[in-house]
């Protein structure tokens, strides 16, 4: 198995980083010599907010209960320094939460450039918003509020929804739209035969 890089879009409440474990295991087991290195930026947001030691901390908690996007520079902190202290090109790359914009996307050509990344899968969980809605209602996480699901479902609409039409004219990119409605290992078995991991 050579070096894959592979980035998960959906809308939030679209299983993405219940997939992203499940094809972490399925890369491990296949390929156990080489480093997966597995990026989540909402959940690193999630683990800042829970310390609310400083400034940064208490703000990143606010802006999360509303549902809002953090800005740029903060995402670009917190993937760029993950992959400094983890990601060289003979890794795997598994990546949630970014990019959320195409000017997130253009930023992150210089990273897959400078780690000499090859070929990018996209894996997009296309996952109707009344199906989201009600998979994060029924979550019941702290910042799954009404409003701030709403506000999310909106900035995935205006904000990412272009990312993927970014992806689908680079070169050396597959995109790989998905059902994102099926159970969870008819989620998983799509994306392993995306990936050629399985017949």
């Amino acid at each position: 198995m050579k070096p894959t890089t592979v980035i998960f879009i959906g809308p939030q409440g679209s299983g993405k980083g219940t997939q992203i474990e499940l094809l972490y295991k399925v890369i491990s087991e296949q390929d156990p010599l080489r480093r997966i290195v597995d990026i989540q930026t909402g959940r690193r947001f999630r683990a800042l907010s829970a310390k609310r030691e400083t400034f940064a901390e208490r703000k990143i908690e606010q802006t999360l209960d509303t549902g809002m996007l953090q800005p740029d520079f903060l995402t670009h902190i917190l993937w760029g320094q993950a992959m400094l202290d983890q990601l060289d090109p003979n890794s795997h790359l598994l990546i949630d939460g970014f990019p959320r914009t195409v000017n997130q996307a253009q930023v992150l050509e210089d990273a897959l450039d400078f780690f000499e990344r090859e070929d990018l899968h996209i894996i997009n969980l296309d996952t109707p918003e009344e199906i989201v809605r009600k998979r994060m209602q029924e979550r019941a996480r702290d910042d799954d509020t009404e409003d701030s699901i709403e506000t999310r479902l909106r900035w995935y609409r205006e904000d990412t929804l272009p990312v993927l039409d970014y992806y689908r004219v680079r070169p050396d990119t597959f995109v790989h739209d998905l059902d994102g409605t099926d159970s969870i290992e008819g989620v998983h078995s799509q994306i392993l035969k995306a990936l050629k991991l399985q017949d």
